[in-house]
């Protein structure tokens, strides 16, 4: 019978290759009566959020136009829109394109803006594993790993060593996951003048 290989699609694969990374038994459920399945249920969620907000990943990132509020802020803003749905950071809020000043608060983003001003927010949100680039899956998998080699299988140097990989995959995941924009050119007419004179 020949075995085949398929992409960690879910929470449930992403947790069971990290537990074969250390050497323990994967899981089929979260509610496995197993000190494996208790550790990952507590740990994955954060550990997958925790790595979606390291860098503004494309395969996580969206636009929306932010909902105004009838309630406006207590005070220094004229207005407050909500975040969307779903969102785990605001990296940006433009009107006509255009960046403007502003901040959060809960799950709301104050500024002064008209109620004619359509705001636009740039966010990273919590996106399914199906989604997920393998170059990212395998680093979440490893940094899950380093923390199930400490609390499963009790080995500092194992745990250190999956920490390790994790640091040098999120590099490389980084750096594919910045190809996938239009390459910023760099002008270079006002350093070549500058040298010239």
């Amino acid at each position: 019978m020949a075995v085949t290989s398929t992409p960690a699609n879910t929470p449930i694969d992403v947790s069971s290759r990290a537990l074969i990374l250390i050497g323990a038994q994967p899981i089929t459920s979260f509610e496995d009566n197993s000190t494996e399945a208790l550790v990952c249920a507590n740990m994955y969620e954060d550990i997958a959020r925790s790595a979606l907000l390291s860098t503004r990943w494309r395969f996580s990132t969206n636009q929306a136009v932010l909902n105004r509020l009838t309630e406006a802020p207590t005070g220094r803003y004229d207005s407050a829109y909500q975040i969307p749905t779903g969102s785990l950071m605001v990296h940006a809020v433009t009107v006509n394109e255009s960046p403007i000043e502003y901040n959060i608060y809960g799950s709301k983003v104050f500024c002064d803006a008209s109620e004619a001003d359509q705001l636009v927010a740039d966010y990273t949100y919590r996106s399914e594993e199906s989604d997920w680039p393998s170059y990212f899956t395998i680093a979440v998998e490893h940094s899950l790993a380093a923390v199930l080699a400490t609390s499963i299988a009790r080995d500092r140097g194992l745990s250190e060593l999956m920490a390790a990989q994790y640091n040098n995959l999120m590099v490389k995941a980084r750096n594919l996951d910045s190809q996938q924009q239009t390459t910023r050119k760099l002008y270079t007419s006002r350093f070549i003048a500058q040298r010239r004179s």
